[in-house]
């Protein structure tokens, strides 16, 4: 089989699972090459503006149960339970002490080069996407690049054959207060954008993907 093929085959075997095979449980090599793919993934400039919480914690999936209408059956059945954080705007302005260890230390840039690359930054913060007009802009804009992770640690599960769904029935704003009072996360800095679970199905699809057709959805300009 080709490589090309092998993708495609995990696109089509991949769906929104709901209820998930408790007896079966993932390996740590397959769950720390789900996470690897997350890691990996691209984000805007670089600057990875997400965090992931692996909620291994049954006491913490039952405080959240009611809080997440949409994860009624994937928190109790799930062999592992995300909650995907982005970046709020104090921590990804271009001075914030984040953005300024992302560049000289991860993205281990010279320092003319992280000076230029901030002001960049902010230009585009400031002007391009007209981010800063209120909090809620720049933590969407982070919330965008942590979906390129979600989407590859699917796609990357799929092709092992485990399955995944991703969560956005939840009091965003009631999540973050638990999770807040639990000291678990910093609520200045990071909010939830999304859950996402994993796991092997408890059930098959019962329905064949169904998608636009690319007629439909390409529009080629010449």
């Amino acid at each position: 089989m080709s490589t090309k093929q092998e993708i495609i085959n995990a696109f089509h075997y991949r769906f929104a699972c709901k209820v998930f095979d408790t007896t079966k449980n993932i390996s740590d090599e397959d769950f720390e090459f789900i996470l690897e793919t997350g890691r990996l993934s691209p984000s805007s400039f670089g600057l990875e503006p997400w965090k992931i919480l692996v909620v291994e914690n049954k006491t913490l999936r039952q405080e959240i149960m009611p809080l997440a209408w949409g994860a009624q059956t994937q928190l109790p059945t799930a062999d592992k339970f995300l909650i995907i954080l982005s970046r709020k705007k104090e921590s990804l302005l271009p001075e914030s002490d984040y953005i300024q260890n992302q560049v000289n230390h991860v993205l281990e840039m010279p320092a003319e080069v992280a000076e230029a690359y901030t002001a960049h930054f902010g230009n585009f913060l400031k002007n391009d996407f007209d981010l800063l007009v209120d909090d809620r802009r720049v933590f969407d804009w982070a919330s965008r690049q942590a979906y390129l992770a979600m989407a590859n640690m699917m796609t990357s599960a799929a092709a092992i054959g485990i399955d995944s769904c991703p969560i956005e029935g939840f009091d965003m704003k009631a999540v973050e207060q638990l999770l807040a009072d639990k000291n678990v996360i910093n609520s200045e800095e990071f909010g939830v954008s999304a859950m996402l679970a994993f796991g092997y199905r408890a059930n098959p699809p019962s329905r064949d993907k169904k998608r636009q057709s690319l007629e439909t959805l390409i529009e080629t300009i010449y």
